[in-house]
């Protein structure tokens, strides 16, 4: 694959980061962002949450809230790629701007506060699209102004249910006010046991079993991750996602934009969020598949998210900043890490560093 995105970055940092990505949208719709044609190392294939994954490397939400490009971006050589945050009604968000680039420090700042076309939007491109050629999830949220947040996952899960891999309820944006409340102990009790229900559902009717993960913030006490972790291992939930982004501000970030609210992602969010990796390792003990999202930037970063106890990672905020030639550079350079530690598959590398 030909690496163009030297030339094009160029035009995109020329204007807002809300207008390049849109174009960036728009590329990927006409093809322009090209494909991975070589194949992956063997090693790299994993079996997580009883998926097949060609490689551990994902797509975090928030890159196509709506469902528009799943089947480009894996065609640029990922495993998986999550659409979303869907909430059940459409919202425009939160007043612009609303992204900011932190470019000395390879960052982003966004408040976005789950802009998204709503669940029909998103149910009518998934369910148009050929299942092969990766694992496609749907990360669900909660309309700003519900009456009752709860039950808007409810509907996220029974409406797309037929129509992605795997569903994670994003209750970690600080971008809705409330919302990170939903990580409380009743509150995550109560969410996890009806979203429990609706998959039941399902399955009794015929369908297929299809795991429910949990994205949690990077800000969270060491209390709060043990019920969380306490929570999740009595509900059946099969998966949790370690971080979204955060709402602290290191004191080594750089630019005119550092004092902006909203959720900081990036490299300086790769540190705070690989720790609390390894704290929710040791307390799920294993028994749980967790995802390392927050920072990942190169092969390294990735290799150090699966020795901290991801059995797959995500990232988003690298791409803006090095374009889709960094997926099978990580790949490539994640491959060489595996062999030189002596691991066979990436699934041999998963908690080397906490178990």
């Amino acid at each position: 694959m030909v690496d163009l995105f030297p030339i094009a970055r160029a035009g995109l940092f020329a204007v807002n980061p809300e207008r390049a990505h849109h174009l960036t949208l728009t590329a990927l719709k006409l093809g322009l962002a090209g494909r991975d044609l070589r194949g992956d190392d063997p090693a790299l294939a994993t079996q997580v949450m009883g998926l097949s994954f060609g490689n551990p490397l994902g797509l975090a939400a928030g890159f196509d809230k709506d469902a528009q490009v799943p089947l480009a971006m894996l065609r640029l050589g990922l495993g998986h790629v999550e659409v979303g945050t869907v909430t059940p009604l459409p919202q425009p968000g939160n007043p612009r701007p609303r992204i900011f680039r932190l470019a000395q420090d390879e960052a982003v700042i966004n408040r976005f506060g789950f802009n998204n076309s709503g669940l029909p939007v998103a149910k009518a491109r998934l369910s148009g699209l050929p299942r092969a050629g990766g694992i496609i999830g749907a990360n669900i949220g909660a309309n700003k102004d519900a009456p009752d947040p709860l039950s808007d996952y409810e509907v996220g899960l029974q409406v797309l249910y037929p129509h992605a891999d795997y569903f994670t309820a994003n209750i970690s944006s600080p971008n809705t006010p409330g919302l990170r409340d939903l990580q409380a102990r009743e509150n995550l009790e109560q969410l996890l046991t009806r979203l429990g229900r609706v998959r039941e559902g399902f399955v009794a009717g015929g369908s297929s079993y299809k795991p429910l993960v949990l994205k949690i913030a990077p800000d969270l006490e060491t209390k709060a991750l043990e019920d969380i972790a306490e929570v999740v291992l009595a509900s059946g939930i099969d998966g949790i996602i370690v971080s979204n982004t955060t709402i602290a501000r290191p004191d080594t970030l750089h630019g005119s934009h550092i004092a902006e609210m909203g959720g900081l992602s990036g490299v300086p969010l790769f540190e705070p969020s690989t720790e609390v990796l390894r704290q929710m390792r040791r307390l799920t003990k294993g028994k749980i598949a967790l995802i390392g999202a927050g920072g990942v930037h190169d092969g390294v970063t990735a290799y150090a998210k699966i020795r901290a106890g991801a059995s797959l990672v995500q990232f988003y905020t690298a791409m803006i900043y090095h374009g889709p030639a960094l997926i099978r550079h990580i790949k490539d350079e994640l491959t060489e890490l595996l062999k030189a530690d002596g691991f066979a598959t990436v699934a041999d590398a998963v908690g080397a560093d906490v178990d």
